[in-house]
C-alpha cells in the first residue's frame, strides 16, 4: 500500500488545528470530505490517528508518530516538485543551506566560474533543520555547525572558529576583554533543547527557553534570562543594543562543515564540495571580518 500524499496533507492540517472544521477551511474543502479522507487514511494504515469526543480532537500515539514522520515526507515531495519545475524551465539551480554567520559567496563564486549555467540559491537553516533539510531534499548542500546527526550524510570539515560569550549589557563581566568558562559557571544558559550540544564543560542550569536561532537567543539574553555562546562569525552579523559579546578563549571552538545527503551523487554537488573546501580559509576570514558583501549577482539570497 502506497501512502497517499494528499491524505497525508489532510492529516497534517487536522493535526495542526486539532479541529476538523478549521482544518477543512484551511484546505478549502468541505468538512465531510475531510472526515472521509482521514477515515480512509486510518483504514490504509490500520490505526486510529485521532480521538474524537465532547472535549475535542486529540492525536493518538499512532497519530503523533505519523505527525513526526509526515513533515519530512511532505517537505521532500515539495522539494521534488520544485526541482522538476526548475528543470522544466530549462534552468539549473543548486540550493545551499547555511547557518548564521557563514558566508556562502566565496564558494559560490568559485563554483559558478566552472558552472555558469547553474544558479546558486541560498537558504538559512537553524540547528534543528540541518540534517532533515538535507535528507528530504529541501537543500542540496549545507554549511552546518557540529554536532549534527551524520546518519545518511557525507560531511566534510572546513574550518573551526572561536566562540564568544553572549551577555546582557549590564552583566558584571560585560566590560571584560575576555572571560573564562569558570567565570560564567553556574549561570543560566539560553540554549536550544538538546543539552548535549552545549560547548561548555562547566555546569549551567537551562534557562528554560527554547530557542532556534540567533535572533531569539539575543532577545532572551537582552532580557536578562541567561547567557549564551555563539560562533564569532555569528556575532559579526548580529548585534543587539542590550547585548555584548566577550571572547571566551578556553571554550571549545565551533566546527563548520559542508554536508550533503550520502545518496546525492551529482557531479554538481561534488564540484560545490570542491569549491567550498578550496575557499574554506577565505570563508572563515569573511565571516570573522565583515567582508561578506550581500547583493552579489553570483548569489540569489532567500530567507
Amino acid at each position: 500500500m502506497d501512502l497517499d500524499l494528499r491524505k497525508l496533507r489532510y492529516f497534517a492540517a487536522v493535526a495542526d488545528q486539532l479541529h476538523f472544521g478549521r482544518a477543512a477551511d484551511e484546505l478549502h474543502i468541505a468538512q465531510p470530505v475531510l472526515s472521509r479522507q482521514i477515515r480512509a487514511l486510518e483504514q490504509d494504515l490500520g490505526a486510529s490517528l485521532f480521538t474524537r469526543d465532547r472535549h475535542g480532537v486529540a492525536l493518538t500515539d499512532a497519530g503523533r508518530q505519523l505527525l513526526a514522520d509526515a513533515g519530512p515526507l511532505l517537505a521532500s515531495a515539495h522539494a521534488v516538485r520544485r526541482r522538476v519545475s526548475v528543470a522544466a524551465r530549462g534552468s539549473r539551480r543548486l540550493m545551499v543551506g547555511f547557518r548564521a554567520g557563514i558566508p556562502v559567496i566565496p564558494a559560490a563564486r568559485a563554483f559558478e566560474a566552472r558552472h555558469p549555467d547553474v544558479v546558486v540559491d541560498v537558504q538559512r537553516v537553524e540547528w534543528d533543520e540541518q540534517a532533515p533539510m538535507l535528507l528530504d531534499g529541501r537543500i542540496d548542500v549545507g554549511y552546518v555547525r557540529l554536532p549534527i546527526d551524520e546518519a545518511g550524510l557525507r560531511v566534510a570539515p572546513l574550518y573551526t572558529e572561536p566562540r564568544v560569550a553572549v551577555l546582557p549589557a549590564g552583566h558584571r563581566l560585560a566590560g571584560k576583554e575576555e572571560v573564562t568558562e569558570a567565570d560564567l559557571a553556574g549561570e543560566p544558559l539560553v540554549w536550544h533543547a538538546d543539552p548535549s550540544t552545549q560547548p561548555t564543560r562547566r555546569p549551567h542550569p537551562n534557562a528554560g527557553y527554547l530557542v532556534r536561532g540567533v535572533d531569539e537567543t539575543l532577545e532572551h539574553v537582552a532580557a536578562g534570562r541567561g547567557i549564551s555562546f555563539l560562533a564569532r562569525s555569528a556575532s559579526v552579523f548580529y548585534s543587539h543594543p542590550e547585548v555584548v559579546y566577550v571572547p571566551i578563549p578556553d571554550l571549545a571552538p565551533d566546527q563548520v562543515c559542508l554536508a550533503a545527503a550520502a545518496s546525492r551523487t551529482s557531479p554538481v554537488v561534488d564540484d560545490f564540495f570542491t569549491a567550498a573546501q578550496a575557499t574554506a580559509e577565505i570563508t572563515a576570514e569573511c565571516g570573522n571580518h565583515e567582508m561578506w558583501q550581500l547583493g552579489s549577482d553570483a548569489v540569489s539570497k532567500r530567507g
